[in-house]
């Protein structure tokens, strides 16, 4: 993205920092680092950390001098800081907060930032006051601009492409284990262009019971269901989707519970709408669920947001009053499971648009029976 996007990003944080009082923003590990700056640290013992003062004073992004090379100089956003071997990152962070800020500042970090970090940063600025950056950046980042929704929606497509080789019947299932249609799944996701492959669930036969299913040698036999939920990251935005399909007719009460879920999954879609709070979502989706006698079987809320991160702001579930807005990008994934027998989940990703409901993906929903 252009250095523009990234200084309109920081200025949206700075205005957000005022109204919740916060003097200086820390970011470090996790999304919200490239979100503002375009450079995603590595999770090494050598701190990264990008110091954004209140006001109009600069950002100053702290790197190991080893790292400088991978980050693209910005500086309309913020000003380079390497650091040598033999000094100390945590006290040149502390210097600059404290030249900016003073001996008393409210600070917002990372919510990923190591502890060891931040129990130093804690020690060298004894005057501070501490809370988590979500509370300035999750409110932000829950609203993608246009420039996120098209890399979504192509990453989402990416996905919807191995959805469709899998309910095309071109991935191979009865015969062979979990792992290994994982692993062809993966492979599928990287030759789609993905950078990476953030999870690849295959849970067959009683597995299918647990949602995060890690896939085994379990051979997927005849007459099973088969949960494959998978993603991936594309330009570094990611994709999520789920589909349930079986090898052979299921049995009629595992032909109506699949019904009950894609009926459930419609009903989430069709409620987020712009001003339906992310509790009516979850509840459209659960009511179908609860009505048709399988509410205690429904074990998780209905979705999350996504983005930089596979799970982030906001989040489909009970007792979340946020309304949706414009941008907000999230999966609408109910499903039940009955321990010991099956599970059955449908998942896509969805947009809140002016128009209504956007989903991101359009693999089919109907009821797949595959070759056994």
């Amino acid at each position: 993205m252009k250095p523009d996007v990234y200084a309109a990003r920081l200025e949206r944080a700075r205005a957000a920092m005022g109204p919740l009082g916060v003097d200086g923003l820390l970011l470090s590990l996790g999304a919200d680092l490239p979100w503002v700056c375009g450079y995603t640290a590595m999770p090494l013992e050598r701190l990264t950390m990008l110091v954004v003062p209140g006001g109009a004073a600069p950002a100053v992004l702290v790197v190991p001098e080893l790292e400088a090379p991978r980050v693209a100089p910005m500086p309309e956003v913020f000003s380079l800081r390497p650091w040598a071997e033999t000094e100390d990152p945590v006290a040149i962070v502390a210097d600059l907060v404290g030249a900016a800020l003073g001996p008393h500042p409210n600070l917002a970090v990372s919510d990923r930032a190591w502890a060891t970090f931040v129990l130093r940063l804690q020690r060298e600025l004894p005057g501070a006051h501490w809370r988590v950056a979500s509370e300035v950046t999750a409110p932000l980042r829950a609203v993608k601009d246009d420039a996120e929704l098209d890399a979504l929606a192509q990453a989402s497509a990416a996905a919807d492409r191995v959805a469709g080789a899998l309910l095309g019947g071109e991935i191979e299932l009865a015969g062979r284990t979990e792992r290994q249609v994982s692993a062809e799944i993966s492979r599928r996701l990287l030759a789609e262009g993905n950078e990476r492959v953030n999870f690849a669930i295959v849970a067959s036969g009683p597995h299918s019971a647990s949602p995060h299913h890690e896939a085994t040698d379990r051979v997927i036999g005849a007459g099973e269901p088969v949960v494959c939920d998978f993603g991936g990251t594309l330009d570094g935005y990611c994709s999520d989707i789920t589909r349930t399909v079986f090898t052979g007719q299921p049995e009629p009460e595992l032909a109506h519970i699949y019904e009950i879920v894609a009926e459930a999954q419609s009903e989430g879609v069709k409620a987020a709408q712009i001003g339906a709070s992310c509790h009516e979502v979850d509840d459209a989706a659960r009511a179908v669920i609860s009505k048709a006698g399988y509410g205690d079987y429904f074990i998780h809320r209905t979705g999350h947001g996504i983005g930089l991160e596979e799970h982030e702001d906001p989040y489909m579930v009970a007792g979340n009053g946020a309304p949706l807005v414009a941008g907000n990008v999230f999966s609408v994934e109910p499903g039940i499971y009955i321990a010991g027998k099956f599970g059955v989940r449908i998942e896509d990703i969805v947009a809140a648009t002016s128009n209504g409901p956007r989903p991101l993906n359009v693999a089919g929903h109907a009821l797949t029976v595959l070759a056994a």
